[in-house]
């Protein structure tokens, strides 16, 4: 399937490592130009080299900037050129218990996950609206549904994107621009690679039975009974950001294997 991205430009953050890298990679392989970001210039130099290596010819840039400082990211929003598809990807997590959570670790959670998405998409709905095309998509978790009592802060934050993806759909009323939710599952990022590496090493286990351990002892409603791959959501993005799925808006669509035990 041709998915017509071709021509389009995407904007991707916190996209230089696990979810938001394979969803650049997957649209660079779809023909789209795609800008990266994170909070380093070297971590975007690094992240642009590796794309540049797996996808030849692709066409991919960078730009750094930390979405905890709101003067960082207006910077960021004056380098963007005109952008077809924004990825609000960006976030944080940490396990805490919710009696040890801070006002500040609060206000840091909500920053960085929900109001990145706020600002950039404040700033190019209009210019997609005037447009009449355009796709914007939030990468949430089923944790926004299935709070976890150990990161409540960070499953609130995951409710309040859905939310919000929601409530700026209705402002795309008769427009070829859409808003939609990816409701990610459980992923085999990079730092859930590396703790169960070291955790396989400690006991002297191999990485696929500790790996499978750890998933259903965690996850055991998953219907696919093992992590997702960051490749799996990212190709529902990929349909998501395509022309193809216009009729498609103010939905969360769920790539979570099947952890949450809902028809919807």
């Amino acid at each position: 399937m041709d998915l017509q991205l071709r021509s389009k430009t995407a904007f991707v953050s916190g996209s230089t490592q696990g979810i938001g890298f394979a969803i650049a990679r997957q649209l660079l392989e779809e023909g789209a130009d795609v800008i990266i970001n994170g909070r380093t210039s070297g971590r975007v130099a690094a992240a642009v080299k590796q794309l540049e290596q797996e996808v030849p010819g692709a066409s991919v840039s960078g730009i750094a900037a930390d979405f905890s400082d709101a003067a960082a990211v207006d910077a960021l929003l004056a380098e963007l050129p005109h952008i077809d598809i924004l990825v609000n990807n960006v976030g944080i997590f940490e396990l805490r218990e919710f009696t040890e959570l801070s006002d500040d670790d609060w206000h840091r959670c909500f920053n960085i996950n929900v109001l990145s998405g706020v600002r950039l998409s404040k700033y190019l709905l209009p210019r997609m609206l005037e447009k009449q095309a355009g796709r914007i998509i939030f990468i949430s978790s089923e944790a926004g549904v299935n709070v976890p009592g150990n990161m409540i802060h960070y499953g609130v934050s995951k409710t309040a994107m859905m939310a919000l993806s929601r409530g700026l759909a209705t402002l795309t009323k008769n427009t070829g621009v859409t808003v939609n939710t990816v409701v990610g599952g459980p992923a085999y990022s990079e730092g859930v690679a590396t703790a169960i590496e070291q955790i396989a090493a400690a006991q002297q286990q191999p990485v696929d039975s500790i790996r499978h351990h750890i998933f259903t002892t965690l996850n055991p409603s998953s219907l696919i009974q093992r992590f997702i791959e960051p490749a799996e959501i990212a190709h529902l993005v990929a349909y998501l950001a395509s022309p193809l799925s216009v009729a498609t808006n103010g939905a969360a669509i769920r790539a979570d294997g099947g952890v949450l035990n809902t028809i919807f």
